[in-house]
């Protein structure tokens, strides 16, 4: 079987309601999880593009997030309604959606952004 060509972990993570940090699934349904999937069944790209549950991906004041490999695209803020948009424009066509890039500047800051310098 050849290598994936791309694999999405989508942050499937919950945390107690009201938690300081949110969380990227507080239903802890998967719908997201299980929308990539319908999507990339859909398109017919089983099974060289595969979407992954996730465990928290460290991103959750800028969730839900996912994170595209090999590429290490991260996207925040992904609603149901992006996942055609990022099957087709980022996983069909290679190209970045830059309403839901996260910076690398914002990865790892828990919300707060980059660290300014002095």
């Amino acid at each position: 079987m050849p290598k994936f060509m791309h694999h999405i972990f989508i942050c499937c993570n919950r945390r107690s309601e009201g938690h300081s940090r949110g969380c990227c699934d507080p239903r802890g349904t998967e719908a997201l999880r299980g929308a990539f999937k319908v999507e990339i069944e859909k398109r017919g790209l089983k099974p060289l593009v595969r979407a992954n549950f996730s465990g928290c991906l460290d991103q959750c004041e800028l969730g839900p997030t996912i994170v595209i490999y090999p590429q290490a695209i991260w996207y925040g803020g992904v609603r149901l309604e992006d996942v055609p948009r990022i099957i087709e424009e980022t996983i069909e066509q290679g190209k970045i959606l830059d309403d839901l890039l996260i910076d690398d500047a914002w990865l790892n800051t828990k919300g707060r952004g980059p660290t300014p310098t002095p």
